[in-house]
């Protein structure tokens, strides 16, 4: 990914960011496609490339995706054009906290239920997963990709992950999962990000930057991305690898009467 400013590059080695393979990605827009929706909310887009498979695969269908990026929601504008959709999705930069984007028929909130919760209070995924309920209509379907423990880590490996990590900031996938049904969900499919999967996912995070490390090791930027980088590999490889876990949950509304 070519940065004419001379800058550390940023996310070009992804396609989807987060711990999500092509062939999972598949399943998924096929799951979603088969109830042939015809609005599609992203939270927390990013680049939506998720969103963009969903409406290649459902002719007629729109879409919006929020973030507060503007570089990430450039990006998603230009992948649009360039795939012929630029008619029918609109990026957005705005906060989605209390948001009035819904009901629509799929919500997809991948890695970004922070963006549903108030900023000053502790991260809530139970709080998350009662905003997307409010936001999809009745038939439709949530995608929620969500951090779980696969195990309770010890103090030992919390302290080598990010800044303040403690146990409190999962839940594990079962208690996770009866938050969704407590919310006003059905799990309709429940997987998890695989091994194999985590490791495309982080390599490919830094990626750019490292290629551009080697070869601008002087550059006035240098010192600060390299300490940043490394500080993120480290969080990984000596933290969370094999005890953080991501599931991606589609969800089904509950029909009330």
């Amino acid at each position: 990914m070519a940065i004419a400013s001379g800058l550390p590059p940023r996310l070009g080695s992804l396609t989807f960011h987060g711990p999500l393979s092509e062939a999972r990605a598949g399943r998924i827009v096929a799951r979603l496609a088969a109830v042939s929706p015809s609005t599609v909310l992203d939270i927390g887009c990013g680049w939506g490339e998720l969103l963009l498979r969903v409406l290649e695969s459902v002719p007629g269908s729109t879409g919006v995706g929020l973030d507060i990026n503007a570089e990430d929601l450039a990006r998603g504008r230009d992948l649009a054009k360039g795939r012929g959709l630029a008619g029918r999705v609109e990026f957005t930069e705005e906060s989605a906290l209390g948001t009035a984007r819904g009901p629509v028929d799929v919500v997809l909130c991948l890695g970004a239920g922070q963006a549903l919760c108030d900023p000053e209070q502790p991260y809530d995924p139970g709080v998350v997963l009662h905003e997307l309920r409010r936001l999809v209509r009745p038939g439709g379907r949530v995608v929620l990709g969500e951090g779980f423990w696969d195990r309770v880590p010890t103090g030992e490996e919390l302290a080598a992950m990010w800044p303040g990590a403690h146990a409190g900031d999962h839940l594990q996938l079962g208690p996770l999962v009866d938050l969704a049904v407590e919310a006003g969900f059905r799990p309709a499919w429940i997987e998890s990000a695989s091994r194999e999967e985590w490791e495309e996912f982080e390599s490919g995070y830094r990626h750019d930057t490292e290629l551009w490390l080697a070869t601008n090791p002087d550059h006035p930027l240098a010192a600060e991305t390299r300490e940043r980088v490394d500080r993120q590999r480290s969080s990984w490889a000596d933290g969370y690898r094999n005890i953080l876990g991501v599931t991606y949950l589609t969800l089904v509304p509950v029909t009330r009467t």
